[in-house]
């Protein structure tokens, strides 16, 4: 991050030992994307609801269950994978909320690209750092059957 211009949303701590070892758990919910057997990304998705977007500064789009994403990692030097880990979260649930630093430029590009509408502003739970939050709904095949 600190290389694309994003030098302060993951200090040098985040994400916590603890917090990567609980998504990685049987009971975690953080995922890899492989490509020939190496790991070239890593990324939280469930679907829950997330304290940090009880509260935002603008609206979001719908009141409805939704998935979230967080701490979303590529490996340097892959093209698609951001794309092809956030399309497979939407995939799940097809209502996906997420956040990201306003310096963190390539997310905000790839978030756009993709079709994310951002909703306002939001702020991590010790309240102490603001974040653009965004979302992206759609409809199920099967709802349209």
């Amino acid at each position: 991050m600190r290389e694309s211009g994003n030098p302060t949303q993951w200090k040098d701590w985040y994400p916590p030992r603890e917090m990567v070892e609980r998504d990685v758990s049987p009971d975690g919910h953080g995922y890899v994307c492989e490509d020939g057997g190496e790991v070239v990304a890593t990324f939280y998705f469930n679907e829950e609801q997330d304290q940090t977007y009880n509260y935002i500064e603008g609206k979001w789009q719908n009141d409805e269950p939704y998935g979230v994403v967080h701490r979303i990692a590529v490996r340097r030097g892959t093209k698609g994978v951001g794309a092809f880990c956030l399309n497979w979260a939407f995939d799940q649930c097809h209502n996906l909320r997420i956040d990201t630093h306003k310096d963190n430029v390539p997310m905000r590009k790839l978030l756009d690209k993709l079709g994310f509408t951002y909703c306002g502003t939001i702020w991590v739970l010790d309240g102490a750092e603001e974040r653009m939050a965004f979302q992206k709904i759609g409809v199920a095949f099967d709802d349209v059957l």
